[in-house]
């Protein structure tokens, strides 16, 4: 993929499709480094699948064999020098704190660092097309920190869809003025 915010999209879509009702996508650059973790509470993975989910011939689609998401997202951590985990617990083994946590570390001064390209449409994008399900964005780098909780929104809109078209535009207008005012 061309840009990180893609492969956050796909890794945040299987959270949803993994029944998660809140999906935090949380990145910290420091230094050379940038480290991107998406943490769900969906049915989480046995240890069998959490193995296989990095093998690009493994998917739990059934309209294709392949699954490419995961296996390119730990492409382009290694491809830097970074690496990619991923931890499961499904609710069976788990009921209070199921779940999938993937992380991915990247060092940002390599020549194959993939640009984070347009994180905000990535979150905006998550929102509107799941509104019963909540996200916690945040990008915190030296500069300042830059992010949105889909629970606050919720508090202050009570019955206000989150996809309405208002929301919607608010919730982006808000992340890229944060972006501008902390030079992200």
């Amino acid at each position: 993929m061309k840009e990180l915010s893609l492969n956050i999209l796909d890794v945040a879509e299987n959270s949803v499709k993994a029944g998660a009702t809140l999906t935090e996508i949380l990145i910290e650059e420091k230094g050379d480094t940038l480290t991107l973790i998406i943490r769900d509470d969906g049915c989480g993975m046995d240890g069998e699948t959490v193995k296989a989910v990095v093998d690009p011939f493994y998917t739990t689609r059934t309209t294709r064999k392949v699954g490419l998401g995961v296996p390119l997202l730990k492409l382009a951590c290694e491809q830097t020098g970074g690496s990619l985990s991923v931890e499961s617990k499904t609710q069976e083994e788990s009921p209070e704190s199921h779940g999938t946590t993937v992380e991915a570390v990247f060092y940002k001064n390599h020549i194959d660092f993939t640009p984070l390209g347009d994180v905000v449409s990535t979150v905006t994008t998550l929102i509107q097309g799941h509104p019963d399900t909540d996200f916690l964005f945040r990008h915190t780098t030296e500069n300042g920190e830059a992010g949105v909780d889909t629970r606050e929104l919720r508090a202050v809109l009570g019955d206000v869809p989150l996809n309405s078209y208002e929301v919607i535009k608010w919730t982006e207008e808000y992340l890229r003025e944060q972006y501008e005012g902390f030079n992200l």
